[in-house]
């Protein structure tokens, strides 16, 4: 992965896999746009049913191979259990601060995982923070700038929420689908034998769900396939002839 560590896009999501599964297409579409972009695990997601920590890691960095990615970094929160408290907090800010982004995306409002709408809320506290100066936080030795990125958009996931954008991915699709697979103990593989008990996830039509949405999407603005977002406040554009 590139050592430079600033980036256009980061992703701040609170499980191993959420980010593929939300928005893989549109890191792989900005990726061959010539962009930078990372993700930053709050957790390792050790309380999943399927697999091990040590697993999810070497699933994670596979995935990102898969994507371009420039970046992947496990912050080491603990799964089901992280609070959005001034500890966690100073973790997400030295972050920011160290890959200093223009763009964040992050877990959904609300969903059907408690700690996804927990970690969104972290996320978005710690965007604001993180461009105070009167924050402190250091790295190797050196005191962090302060930054704040200037978007902030939230990963539509598991709940329907009604998407505020969305991103054309037809081109990116297997892409995405290659990067979910990646996680072969955590979704439907003939070839994972492991003896572990069937879950959500694990269900062959978990991904045919996946891409039910993603087709829903694209049908708004004429694609086959499309990933969607929302964003805390309005968002404006320059030109209406960009808009699909």
């Amino acid at each position: 992965m590139n050592e430079d560590k600033q980036l256009d896009i980061l992703v701040i999501t609170v499980h191993p896999d959420d980010a593929e599964l939300g928005c893989g297409g549109t890191l792989a579409k900005q990726v061959a746009m010539g962009r930078k972009v990372g993700i930053v695990d709050l957790t390792r997601g050790e309380l999943g049913t399927r697999g091990t920590p040590e697993i999810r890691k070497a699933e994670a960095e596979n995935a990102a191979a898969i994507l371009g990615l420039s970046v992947r970094e496990n912050l080491g929160m603990r799964d089901g259990f992280f609070q959005n408290d001034e500890p966690h907090k100073l973790q997400v800010i030295h972050a920011i601060r160290k890959y200093r982004p223009e763009i964040i995306i992050t877990n959904a409002l609300h969903d059907r995982h408690p700690d996804h709408g927990r970690a969104g809320d972290l996320v978005n506290d710690a965007v604001f923070l993180a461009g105070l100066r009167k924050i402190e936080t250091s790295e190797d030795g050196t005191s962090q700038a302060p930054h704040r990125p200037r978007l902030m958009l939230q990963l539509i996931q598991d709940n329907y929420i009604k998407p505020d954008i969305v991103v054309d991915i037809s081109d990116y699709w297997e892409q995405k689908i290659e990067a979910i697979k990646a996680y072969r103990s955590q979704f439907f593989n003939e070839s994972y034998q492991a003896d572990e008990p069937e879950t959500y996830i694990s269900k062959p039509d978990f991904l045919e769900y996946i891409e039910s949405r993603a087709r829903e999407y694209g049908k708004y603005i004429g694609a086959k396939h499309a990933e969607g977002f929302t964003c805390r406040r309005l968002l404006g554009v320059d030109d209406l002839f960009v808009l699909k």
